[in-house]
């Protein structure tokens, strides 16, 4: 077979050729992958069994995502441990925005002031947005004889330490609004913890227990039927989806005020391209007008708001959580 012989000047466009291919193998996958972000489908993971706000809010904005972004997003439930193991898997997970965090507040700035076995920190993560606010209502057994919140104190009065309340887990918003209404009232109930809002809305149906706390989403469906009564909004206003029901502050308890937040956070570290990229197009998800009308008449608020404006607010709630805790004296399981 015939020799080839190549002049100098080829054998250095040849060399130049092979070594850009070189460098770009060698480039970082997350390199490329900022510029066509995303290109295979986005994972929310959800610190709580199905059928919580958090799920639900999870769910609704993965479904109105995905045509936004081009893509199919992911709802993965991952309850216990009051939100810890679920953030221990994101906090593990690749910094791409591939893996994102579906937090519920209660899990986010109380929890960390109860549990000394926690495995994250607020620097693990990075805020990308808030989604929704929705605040706790008052929920009790169809069957229970009271009709308000003055009757309820009367019976938790009559029947003292013999009510007993659901919440998603110790340490919970739900546990710790549940303890606010028992140092205002003056009162003593049974708490009963479990894995998530789902399981406990089911034990509340089935009448293993009297009460709850909770945002609303959940629960709507089971108080237009009239399986469960509806006593009050520990907001500061009431609910449009439930214009009727009075709040805790109109019936003489001001101090049982609780509001809970939805939001995607990040693992730390992951490139500002992508959290950019993802905070604008859950604006515009949760911005629109189908979304903010379905928010509404779940009994939640769609409340868009950007990475340092979520920051602000985590640090914020982190230090006055930790006041009402320490004065419930909430310990951890």
């Amino acid at each position: 077979m015939p020799s080839i012989s190549l002049s100098p000047r080829c054998t250095r466009r040849l060399h130049g050729a092979a070594l850009a291919a070189a460098m770009a193998l060698a480039l970082p996958a997350a390199g490329w992958a900022q510029g066509n972000y995303p290109s295979k489908p986005i994972t929310f993971i959800v610190p709580a069994a199905a059928g919580g706000t958090t799920d639900l809010s999870g769910r609704m904005v993965a479904q109105a995502l995905a045509p936004v972004i081009g893509q199919s997003v992911i709802v993965e439930n991952k309850g216990g441990g009051n939100g810890n193991l679920a953030a221990a898997q994101v906090k593990r997970a690749p910094a791409d925005g591939y893996t994102l965090l579906m937090q519920y507040s209660g899990y986010h700035v109380i929890s960390p002031h109860l549990s000394k076995s926690q495995t994250w920190q607020q620097n693990d993560f990075v805020p990308v947005a808030n989604l929704v606010s929705a605040p706790q209502i008052i929920v009790v057994r169809g069957d229970l004889p009271v009709k308000d919140m003055k009757e309820l104190v009367a019976y938790a009065k009559a029947h003292a330490g013999k009510l007993n309340y659901a919440s998603s887990g110790n340490g919970s918003l739900q546990h710790v609004t549940g303890a606010m209404l028992e140092q205002q009232a003056g009162i003593h109930m049974v708490h009963v913890p479990y894995k998530g809002t789902g399981p406990a809305l089911q034990d509340l149906l089935g009448g293993q227990v009297d009460l709850t706390f909770g945002t609303a989403p959940p629960f709507m469906p089971h108080i237009q039927s009239g399986k469960l009564k509806v006593l009050a909004v520990t907001g500061k206003e009431r609910l449009p989806s439930l214009p009727n029901v009075p709040t805790t502050a109109e019936m003489g308890y001001p101090g049982v005020n609780a509001t809970s937040w939805f939001a995607l956070f990040a693992p730390a570290g992951t490139p500002q391209a992508v959290i950019d990229k993802l905070t604008a197009d859950v604006k515009t998800v949760v911005q629109d007008p189908a979304f903010k009308k379905k928010a509404e008449e779940q009994g939640a608020t769609a409340d868009y708001m950007a990475p340092k404006a979520l920051g602000t607010m985590v640090a914020g709630d982190l230090k006055n959580w930790a006041g009402v805790v320490k004065s419930a004296n909430i310990q951890a399981e």
